[in-house]
């Protein structure tokens, strides 16, 4: 089921109130502020022919869909070798510093998209955080990789991902939300009747709250982070629809739910901006967004729909950028789009024959970076006056490691000057300044 496995790949969009990190840094999934987003500045207006310098390449990082997050040059990621999954960190030249074992791979019978871990390391100071698709999450120390405590999201929490469009009961297609650090909180989504949400000391790995009131099984968003009415919130889609709680205690706030369920496997996380929610899906029953205005404070919000159609963006797991008050990403079957946030309605669209039909997305510097999932790589100008290509690539190999089926679905980074690539085992940095 190809429109399955492509959502669950290094799940979600995020607007996240992340402890300050360098500029530079991307230290978690979609960078610096969660947004996808890089502050950077004074990057290639233009590539050459055959894209920007190629500095090095790896095949050190194993099987699976994980992203990467890069701090003072490391590159963290994950990956599955032989019948384990495994924290690696990468040094600056492409060779590896150490690895860690996480747990189990995740595979099945039939599984003809995905092997292996899928979800992004998250960096806080000294400490990493890594969530493997069994549900095994695991906190190691930077330097060296030492375990300093784990958990098991099936077992220690009774989590449970949605499975109704195919993959292992009770697993779907393996955990790939991204562990979220807030403060001294561990923010993440086990899924299941004890609670959709759980809050964990960082430190220690001791439980905080769960959110009892919510209890959607799981799916494979990264939960945002936002401030809305005052109140800090967390943000997720399940199949349901959408759910937030409060940062404190894990209190219902507010919910959208359609007439139609979602899509049973969903990745992009929603982005907030003042009181706009925007999310975007796409699955077997087609391809759309919905923006809703959440109004309200204290415990009382409410949630109403903006614009909600399937000819703009709609998107499996490729994400979407906002800036300014334009949102940038894919819909699955029409290409690239520019959508205003405010009104909902599509500025431009990329018509006619496609750089990139479907790709993941991240920007800097006035620029759209995608990773197309058939291994091209493209620069689109992040104008709302026009599509205009400024550059575009191929990988200059392809993984030999991946299931039939299986893509280029890892999220581009961007550290320093240099974009950061994974097809499966192979990471490539380029230098993009």
């Amino acid at each position: 089921m190809r429109t399955a496995v492509k959502f669950l790949l290094v799940a979600s969009l995020s607007v996240a109130a992340f402890a300050p990190l360098l500029g530079a840094d991307w230290p978690h999934w979609r960078g610096p502020a969660g947004t996808g987003v890089s502050a950077e500045k004074g990057l290639l207006a233009t590539w050459p022919a055959g894209g920007p310098k190629l500095l090095w390449k790896s095949k050190v990082a194993g099987d699976g869909f994980a992203g990467m997050a890069i701090v003072g040059g490391t590159v963290y990621t994950m990956g599955a070798v032989g019948n384990d999954e495994f924290a690696i960190a990468i040094d600056s030249t492409g060779k590896k510093l150490w690895s860690t074992k996480i747990g189990p791979v995740h595979d099945f019978k039939g599984n003809q998209w995905s092997r292996g871990p899928n979800a992004t390391p998250t960096v806080d100071g000294e400490l990493i955080y890594f969530m493997g698709s069994k549900g095994d999450l695991l906190c190691c120390k930077k330097v060296g990789g030492t375990k300093v405590w784990s958990k098991n999201l099936p077992k220690d929490f009774r989590g449970e991902l949605v499975s109704t469009g195919g993959g292992d009961p009770k697993f779907g297609w393996g955990y790939s939300a991204s562990p979220v650090v807030d403060g001294d909180q561990l923010v993440l989504t086990p899924g299941g009747a004890q609670g959709l949400f759980a809050a964990l000391d960082k430190k220690t790995g001791k439980t905080l709250w769960r959110s009892k009131a919510a209890t959607d099984l799981a799916l494979y968003v990264t939960p945002t982070v936002a401030t809305i009415g005052g109140v800090k919130q967390y943000i997720t889609m399940t199949q349901p629809g959408l759910t937030a709680v409060s940062a404190d205690k894990g209190e219902v706030l507010w919910t959208w739910r359609p007439d139609d369920p979602l899509p049973d496997v969903l990745c992009p996380s929603p982005i907030v901006k003042g009181d706009l929610v925007y999310a975007t899906y796409s699955g077997d029953g087609g391809s759309g967004h919905a923006i809703l205005e959440i109004k309200g404070a204290g415990k009382k919000f409410t949630s109403t729909v903006v614009s909600a159609e399937k000819k703009a963006i709609g998107n499996a797991q490729g994400g979407v950028v906002l800036i300014d008050k334009h949102v940038y990403g894919y819909h699955e079957a029409r290409g690239c789009m520019c959508q205003d946030l405010v009104t909902g309605k599509v500025v431009w669209g990329r018509t006619g024959k496609q750089d990139v039909k479907v790709g993941s997305i991240v920007a800097a510097d006035g620029k759209l970076y995608v990773l197309g999932e058939e291994g091209t790589v493209a620069m689109i100008e992040a104008s709302p006056k026009k599509y205009n290509l400024l550059g575009t690539f191929e990988l200059p190999v392809r993984a030999k490691v991946r299931k039939p089926s299986g893509k280029v679905w890892s999220h581009p980074s961007l550290s320093d000057g240099k974009l950061y690539l994974r097809d499966q085992e192979l990471v490539f940095c380029y230098e993009i300044k």
